[in-house]
């Protein structure tokens, strides 16, 4: 257990230590944003990383980066369907939001 979350810290450091990067490199990624392919938000793109076709805000690829490291899955498909009923939630939230706009 002590060696699991050893790593859980190690990857969290890494992956708050490539948003700072990015930041610094290009202050405006902290407020450029993009709508992330496993949860659905709209995220900052500093930290953010294309895997294929997707590309992941910060908290996802911590996500991604630990569940391959774990060995709970194989490849970015595999997180991206583990990760769609997260999608599908926030899709009917922004939907919810929407609606009660209209509403007032």
């Amino acid at each position: 257990m002590e060696n699991k979350e050893r790593i859980i810290e190690e990857m969290q450091q890494v992956v708050l230590q490539m948003k700072l990067d990015d930041i610094e490199e290009n202050p405006e990624s902290e407020y450029e944003l993009f709508t992330c392919s496993a949860c659905a938000k709209d995220m900052p793109l500093a930290g953010s990383i294309q895997y294929s076709k997707y590309r992941l805000c910060n908290d996802c690829v911590l996500m991604y980066e630990l569940a391959l490291k774990l060995n709970k899955i194989k490849n970015i498909e595999e997180f991206m369907a583990k990760t769609e009923d997260i999608r599908l939630k926030e899709m009917c939230d922004f939907i919810k939001k929407d609606s009660s706009k209209e509403l007032n």
